[in-house]
């Protein structure tokens, strides 16, 4: 267990790094490819954001184009101002219709590097425009400071905003803004100008950073859901993997089912007749045989017979369990007069081996609705069990009774050597087999647990095991509330007789009413 742990470590360890080693690989091809040092996705998404960007604010810069416009007519004329609105509309007229041919491009056809110069030259024009309004905004007027200052922030914060996604483009449409109002503040050589100045560098320096956070940002969003779109492709790709190895596995496992029940077929129609002759041959029906040893011989041919055919039966019932083909017979029993049965069958080779079966009954308890043949074939099952691994002179209990929430259940406990715990599940499997059952002279097929956990979980009960070296092995077997009959409803209204009855007796009226509503309640 320990040197498989190990193992499956050793592989995943492996598996992490080869998926690091091949992310590194793509990580370096994709800066090789990249126009800017990201991934060709990225450069992609962010030129979409920026021109989306472009687009959602477009009604915007018009306004305020049109509101400085107006307010440099008032110092500028009309005429110098009309052609400075005009310009700077068609350049935004421009960059709207490239954006919006942008986006309604295929991805495929997208060359990121020359749409990456288209906007960043629209976006230089732009910047250019406003420094040419700026540098003589009041046509030679004094005192316009504080409106260049207050124009150069709504254009810089503006542009910031609309451009994060693409930073050379930020530079291209704020610097040559912010460079031409503080080199006119700082021509003129008072210090009231050069506060000016420097307030205006840095402005734009506060803003640039701020443009380059927001890129920063949109960027590690990208990369997120760049890693969660790859995880769920690697979940659908696992999953499907795993779909088509379960669905591999199933078809395996209906063909081995399939398989085995064919070939059980195909053994018990020669075996029938190996034990027919035998026992005739074993009996002397035909008369007495000259040679003693011969009628030993019979018995022997016989008895593996026998073994035979009940490993036939159990690997030909437990194939059709796992096919999904085993149907219950079900009907009202009496789970303590089935679980006395077995044990009569059983008490012959208990009596051989001085093992004591000790019955723990609790009275009056009422019929269940299960498959007889079924119960009976647990109770077997655990009972040859509990008598095959119980050293000589030991004991057995079988246990019949309510469970806290209003079931039954039957239980064998034995005073065997027990089972090591990690050897439970096992057990369990089909043809598994403990150390203690290969040690053991009296060896078996591995089956009888398998096929009883199978019968009990297709009655909807639960089958639990409980062992502890050299103390003993207890098994129980808890059928549900629900396959109690005293539990199950009475009908709403009897149906009414389609013609006259003879009574019968009150027995026969006990026994076929609690029937009939069992199978309503089943």
């Amino acid at each position: 267990m320990t040197t498989s742990n190990a193992s499956d470590a050793r592989k995943q360890a492996a598996a992490k790094r080869r998926r690091a080693a091949s992310q590194r690989v793509r990580d370096a091809r994709d800066r090789l490819t990249s126009t800017s040092g990201t991934s060709p996705v990225f450069d992609y998404e962010l030129m979409r954001m920026f021109a989306q960007n472009r687009l959602s604010a477009s009604l915007v810069v018009l306004l305020l184009v049109a509101t400085v416009g107006f307010l440099s007519s008032l110092w500028s004329g009309a005429a110098t101002a009309g052609i400075w609105t005009a310009g700077v509309l068609l350049i935004q007229a421009v960059m709207v219709a490239k954006c919006r041919q942008f986006l309604a491009m295929p991805v495929a056809e997208i060359n990121i590097r020359a749409w990456r110069i288209r906007f960043i030259a629209l976006d230089l024009f732009f910047g250019l425009a406003w420094m040419f309004n700026l540098v003589h905004p009041a046509g030679g007027v004094e005192n316009t400071g504080t409106f260049m200052l207050f124009v150069m922030l709504l254009v810089v914060s503006v542009s910031s905003m609309l451009a994060f996604s693409l930073p050379i483009a930020v530079f291209a449409a704020t610097v040559p803004v912010t460079g031409a109002v503080a080199f006119n503040f700082a021509i003129k050589g008072n210090l009231h100008d050069y506060i000016l100045a420097v307030m205006a560098v840095a402005a734009q320096g506060y803003f640039l950073l701020l443009a380059h956070r927001l890129y920063s940002s949109a960027l590690q969003t990208l990369q997120a859901r760049a890693e969660k779109d790859m995880l769920i492709g690697e979940l659908e790709e696992a999953k499907t993997i795993s779909d088509e190895a379960r669905h591999r596995a199933e078809a395996a496992n209906i063909s081995k089912s399939r398989f085995l029940a064919q070939m059980s077929h195909e053994l018990r129609t020669p075996l029938n007749a190996i034990l027919g002759f035998s026992e005739v041959m074993k009996n002397e029906i035909f008369g007495p045989h000259t040679v003693a040893a011969y009628k030993d011989y019979s018995n022997d041919i016989h008895e593996s017979g026998q073994h035979l055919l009940g490993l036939i039966n159990e690997i030909l019932d437990l194939s059709r369990i796992e096919a999904g083909r085993y149907e219950l017979n079900e009907e009202a029993i009496a789970l303590v007069s089935a679980v006395q049965d077995c044990h009569h069958l059983i008490r012959l080779r208990a009596k051989n081996r001085k093992i004591t079966i000790h019955e723990v009954f609790e009275p009056d308890l009422p019929r269940v609705w299960a498959d007889e043949r079924a119960i009976r074939q647990i109770a077997l099952n655990l009972l040859s069990n509990a008598v095959k691994f119980t050293p000589q002179g030991g004991d057995i209990w079988l246990k019949v009774g309510w469970t806290a929430s209003g079931g039954q259940y039957f239980s064998v406990k034995d005073t065997g050597p027990g089972i090591p715990e990690d050897e439970i599940p096992v057990v369990l499997a089909s043809f598994g087999q403990g150390s203690n059952a290969i040690k053991s002279a009296e060896q078996g097929a591995g089956l009888g647990l398998p096929i009883a956990k199978s019968l009990v979980d297709l009655h909807g009960g639960t089958f639990t095991l409980k062992s502890k070296l050299r103390v003993g092995t207890e098994v129980i077997v808890t059928l549900p509330p629900e396959r109690v009959m005293a539990a199950l409803a009475p009908l709403a209204e009897p149906s009414p007789a389609l013609q006259p009855r003879e009574p019968s007796l009150p027995f026969e009226r006990r026994e076929g009413g609690p029937q009939a509503t069992g199978k309503n309640g089943a």
